[in-house]
């Protein structure tokens, strides 16, 4: 039996030529389109009609990575929000804190600018922490005897008068504020000069002006002032502004709240006075004293036996107060 070829392999040039004739078709059209860019459009045409072929090739591939993206994006997008919460966070202290410290260095240049202001010696000094019992309006400040720190010492803010030294320690002291309701301060109205005393009221916030005549001139907004009279609080610490004014005829005196100018809860740094005035002696101990130390002044007599003799009273301005 005898093998031919189809019938198809039989007509026309032979395989190698049509490689060759092909090859060199190819090779020609390379160069053609190279120089003068002739094939541009038919692959336009050839591209468009074949990028929905392409398409629908890659739909798999792009299936997986979409996937693969999803959960690689989500995972990374977590870390990234629980490292920008945490910078957050920490931010927002360090903002705080660099607000805590700009008001605190303006409350220390204010400090600073009143202790140059007062013509008295005082010991800047810094509350610790309030007393435990509820019934007393009392802080603890971080100086005591060792620091040169007195009983009944005034204790100040720039704002105003914070209270008084009422215990003292070695290396503490106890500061009873204005508004404690056993804390009373001998003051005066800043406008009218009227003369009174202030005490601190059954609410933590609220001072007491007593003892005021319904005819006095006082009104709404007046600033309190110390007036000096006790000896023990220089005169002019701001004290007080008047909130509320209330005369009532059946009364020989209005009733008067205030308001206190220092923030009583929010200072930490304070300054303790130390203000002292020389005690005055009555006239006729001072001329006693006079004779005792001249003897020979003419019209004058030796002191008696005993040394001289000074009234036991103090001067207006040395009588202590609470």
């Amino acid at each position: 039996m005898q093998y031919s070829p189809p019938p198809l392999f039989k007509q026309g040039p032979s395989a190698l030529a049509r490689l060759i004739c092909f090859v060199a078709l190819a090779i020609g059209l390379l160069v053609v389109d190279s120089h003068y860019n002739t094939l541009e459009r038919v692959r336009t045409v050839v591209g468009t009609a074949l990028y929905p072929v392409q398409r629908m090739m890659l739909l798999p591939r792009d299936a997986i990575l979409g996937v693969a993206g999803f959960f690689s994006t989500e995972s990374q997008l977590t870390t990234e929000n629980g490292t920008l919460r945490a910078r957050n966070l920490e931010l927002s202290v360090q903002a705080q804190r660099n607000n805590q410290l700009v008001a605190e260095n303006e409350h220390l240049r204010q400090m600073l600018a009143l202790r140059e202001r007062l013509p008295v010696p005082s010991i800047p000094a810094e509350i610790e922490y309030d007393t435990r019992d509820p019934f007393t309006q009392r802080v603890v400040i971080d100086r005591g005897t060792q620091h040169g720190v007195k009983l009944g010492a005034p204790v100040v803010t720039e704002q105003g008068l914070l209270g008084q030294v009422s215990r003292v320690f070695l290396m503490q002291s106890e500061v009873t504020l204005l508004t404690d309701k056993e804390q009373a301060v001998p003051v005066q109205v800043t406008r009218s000069g009227v003369h009174s005393v202030i005490y601190g009221g059954l609410r933590g916030d609220v001072l007491d002006l007593r003892f005021i005549p319904l005819s006095a001139d006082v009104k709404v907004g007046d600033e309190i002032a110390t007036s000096g009279l006790d000896g023990v609080y220089p005169a002019g610490l701001p004290v007080a502004r008047i909130t509320k004014v209330d005369r009532v005829s059946d009364t020989a005196f209005a009733r008067i709240l205030c308001q206190p100018v220092a923030n009583l809860r929010s200072q930490r740094q304070v300054l303790v006075l130390q203000y002292t005035t020389p005690l005055a002696l009555h006239p006729d101990a001072a001329a006693d004293l006079a004779r005792a130390s001249d003897p020979s002044a003419s019209g004058a007599k030796p002191a008696p036996k005993g040394g001289t003799r000074a009234d036991p009273k103090l001067a207006p301005g040395a009588r202590k107060g609470h």
